[in-house]
């Protein structure tokens, strides 16, 4: 038997080669990875919960269709051309530069039509501009 008090040595851990490791793997893995590619989602546009829409006499109604045609106040729009879609908005505002234009787009839209609504806006001075949507509660029912 043995007797003696003495000291043990605690067996020691060395932490260093276990986080090399550690590290290898996690570079291994974020080089592995891949990421889902947002051009894939499918959308469906546009959709919100609004209030219903009103008419005010300081709105402009812009109408872009799915095929890109273009209505001013549920007056229908001659060409296409920016220089057109601008004057007719300008002879729409009945509160000059005060209107806000309302800009109402298919879901199925060309995003190239909305953005000359846009711009036609800017040049005619008219600064104020929103989206009318529909909302989610009808777009279940079509």
């Amino acid at each position: 038997m043995n007797f003696r008090a003495g000291s043990r040595d605690e067996p020691e851990i060395n932490l260093i080669p276990f986080i090399d490791v550690l590290l290898v793997v996690l570079i291994f893995l974020m080089l592995s990875t891949t990421y889902s590619k947002y051009t894939e989602m499918q959308l469906k546009l546009p959709v919100a919960d609004t209030d219903a829409q009103r008419d005010y006499p300081k709105e402009l109604l812009v109408t872009v269709n799915a095929e890109g045609a273009y209505s001013v106040n549920r007056l229908p729009v001659s060409g296409r051309s920016l220089e057109t879609l601008s004057k007719a908005m300008l002879d729409g505002a009945k509160a000059g530069k005060d209107t806000v234009v309302v800009i109402s787009a298919d879901a199925s839209a060309r995003h190239q039509a909305v953005v000359t609504v846009m711009e036609a806006a800017r040049r005619s001075g008219l600064t104020q501009i929103t989206f009318a949507t529909q909302s989610s509660a009808q777009a279940g029912s079509k």
